[in-house]
């Protein structure tokens, strides 16, 4: 491994982590004229940012965020010439999956807004996405339990540790599977179909990872489920009633909901 390779090499890491540090769910609040961090749960990620704006903007920042994990992984991938090959050695694996933990732990970690970000779930779910094929598949079953969980359970949080506690099951399941149906032609595996660990602990070891900084990150809403204060998808928060006038407080003119709330303002 010359030093041209290894400079190049970590330049990638932390153009990659300067990615995730981008933090788009504040950036989309600022151009409605909110501050994310001063409502709801104080997160600048998409549920919050749905929560607050609306369900759009949750939408828009989730698949933002994502793109963050997406893109540093496909393009390091594309260019080390790994994409779309499952029987790497492991060495090369590490390489590989390094710049999706990089632009993860931008997103958690981000040197923008003094190392206070997200929770990980969309940029985590960019980048096994873009770890094709081997991560693509447990990716996407992840996904598909926390739609179902939000569905039943309507919480978000409680939905974003399911789904990632099933990353590491799901990424071991995986490959039998895949090998059963042909996908994985050039994968090493046993006569029962598992792929050798020298191959899969690699990406056992993201996604275990992945998946305990996510429920550490949801801790505070694990939390408030257990106290039954946890808000649920589509629980509209009661309205604020306005003081009376003349029980303690002065009169004061009418104005709009929308003058005084700029989240209302920013909903229109």
């Amino acid at each position: 491994m010359d030093i041209v390779w290894t400079i190049s090499y970590v330049s990638a890491l932390i153009a990659a982590y300067l990615l995730g540090s981008i933090p788009f769910g504040l950036l989309i609040g600022f151009a409605k004229g909110v501050d994310i961090r001063q409502h709801g749960s104080k997160n600048i990620g998409s549920a919050n940012v749905g929560r607050t704006l609306g369900r759009r903007f949750g939408v828009l920042t989730f698949f933002l965020d994502a793109a963050k994990g997406f893109l540093p992984v496909f393009v390091g991938g594309w260019a080390l010439g790994y994409l779309g090959t499952p029987d790497l050695p492991a060495n090369k694996t590490v390489a590989w999956i390094g710049f999706g933990a990089a632009a993860f732990i931008g997103h958690l970690y981000p040197v923008f807004l003094r190392f206070k970000g997200g929770k990980g779930v969309a940029t985590g779910f960019g980048a096994l996405l873009a770890v094709f094929p081997v991560l693509t598949f447990p990716a996407v079953g992840a996904i598909i339990i926390w739609a179902l969980s939000v569905k039943f359970t309507r919480f978000v949080g409680f939905s974003s540790c399911l789904a990632s506690l099933s990353l590491p099951i799901l990424t071991l399941l995986a490959t039998p599977l895949a090998n059963s149906l042909g996908v994985f032609r050039e994968m090493p595996r046993n006569p029962s179909g598992w792929a050798p660990w020298s191959v899969l602990w690699p990406y056992f070891t993201m996604s275990m990872a992945l998946a305990i900084l996510v429920v550490w990150r949801h801790r505070t809403n694990l939390a408030r489920m257990l106290q039954g204060t946890e808000p649920r998808v589509g629980e509209k928060k009661p309205p604020v009633q306005p003081p009376t006038p003349g029980i303690g407080t002065p009169d004061a003119p009418a104005s709009t909901h929308s003058e005084n709330n700029p989240v209302s303002a920013a909903r229109q």
